[in-house]
């Protein structure tokens, strides 16, 4: 019988890059890999939005050091600047988070269905290749290289009215399995991860009485959940010792997706 093999299950020294970080998983993701040790770029739109995360990073006390840059993941350009940024930063790069996305009601009989359409399928799905292979250079000199792609529950079904957010977030998941097959042999894991209902910027317009009665009739455990349920899901799938496991789509979602009825 072969002895046991203890994996490391500490992300501490390493270098992450989470885009969407100004709020909500994104947010929630940043701090808790810091808390973990891990080196964070704080990547969003606005500059003073990343700055005001890495400022509670800091005051947090956390271990890991916080980087603030702003980010359009939609500028193919500006993400190069941010991946090269940080890994001169932090001497590497070992972890990407592609977090960053939007929701917008489209109604396909609409004009403006096009206003939607562009935008969703570039901010949610085509900057994550972009960001992805922006960073696979450092990424391959990683010892435990991870990429995490964070799609939805819309991504294995559908609501009426958000097409163009559906059809992006299955083409996150598609995207994550071409590129585990692709990536496989040199060790980098890349994985998605598939939040529900989750209390958000995106679901704050959402009167309570109507998330409550929501989260009753289709969540099995009767409620949102909050980001840092599934930032801690992400940290799973990044440890070192997660290095079996790639091509995965895994619901975070309080069990909506295995509900019938």
């Amino acid at each position: 019988m072969e002895p046991y093999q203890p994996l490391n299950r500490s992300i501490a020294g390493l270098t992450a890059i989470v885009t969407g970080a100004a709020s909500g998983m994104g947010r929630a993701t940043a701090h808790l890999f810091a808390a973990e040790g891990a080196n964070v770029a704080v990547t969003d739109l606005k500059q003073e939005a990343c700055d005001a995360v890495a400022a509670e990073i800091r005051e947090a006390g956390h271990p890991g050091q916080a980087l603030a840059l702003a980010l359009d993941v939609s500028d193919e350009s500006r993400i190069k600047d941010v991946v090269s940024l940080t890994a001169a930063q932090f001497e590497g790069l070992d972890i990407v988070v592609n977090n960053a996305g939007f929701a917008i009601p489209a109604d396909v009989g609409e004009e403006s269905y096009e206003e939607s359409w562009g935008p969703s399928l570039d901010v949610m799905l085509s900057s994550h290749q972009r960001m992805i292979r922006a960073a696979l250079p450092f990424l391959r000199q990683s010892e435990s290289p991870r990429i995490v792609n964070v799609a939805s529950t819309e991504g294995l079904g559908a609501t009426p009215g958000n097409s163009p957010y559906v059809a992006a977030k299955h083409g996150v998941i598609g995207l994550t399995r071409g590129l585990a097959v692709d990536l496989g042999r040199e060790g980098i894991t890349v994985n998605c991860i598939c939040p529900g209902p989750i209390l958000t910027g995106i679901t704050a317009a959402i009167p309570d009485e109507h998330k409550e009665i929501y989260a009753k009739r289709r969540v099995p455990m009767r409620r949102y959940g909050i980001p840092e349920e599934v930032a801690n899901v992400t940290l799973s799938v990044v440890l070192p010792a997660a290095s079996f496991l790639t091509g995965a789509v895994i619901p975070v979602d309080g069990g909506l997706t295995i509900k019938n009825a």
